[in-house]
């Protein structure tokens, strides 16, 4: 019996871990109108994670085509790097 319950609570942490969070980020509203402006008004700047939507932690990126691209946690860049063109279209020093 209490191996059963440590089992069950090492799936239950085990689920927890990984990305700082598995669904995009409830920001507040105006955080999310922030990004997008700055997105438009045709600067370079990398401010919101391709893969989550959460905002980007500078030590994590990837080179892509000479670029940086940055991202929330290390599993965002794994899922970056197995489709890049996916996400393109999301990051600002990709758009002409």
């Amino acid at each position: 019996m209490k191996s059963l319950l440590i089992a069950l609570l090492l799936v239950i942490g085990l689920f927890f871990i990984g990305c700082k969070e598995q669904t995009p980020a409830a920001a507040p509203q105006q955080t999310i109108q922030q990004a997008v402006p700055a997105a438009s008004a045709e600067t370079t700047e990398q401010t919101i994670c391709p893969v989550m939507g959460n905002p980007i932690d500078k030590n994590i990126f990837v080179e892509y085509q000479s670029k940086k691209v940055y991202f929330c946690c290390k599993g965002c860049s794994d899922e970056f790097q197995k489709d890049p063109q996916k996400y393109l279209s999301k990051l600002p020093q990709f758009k002409e």
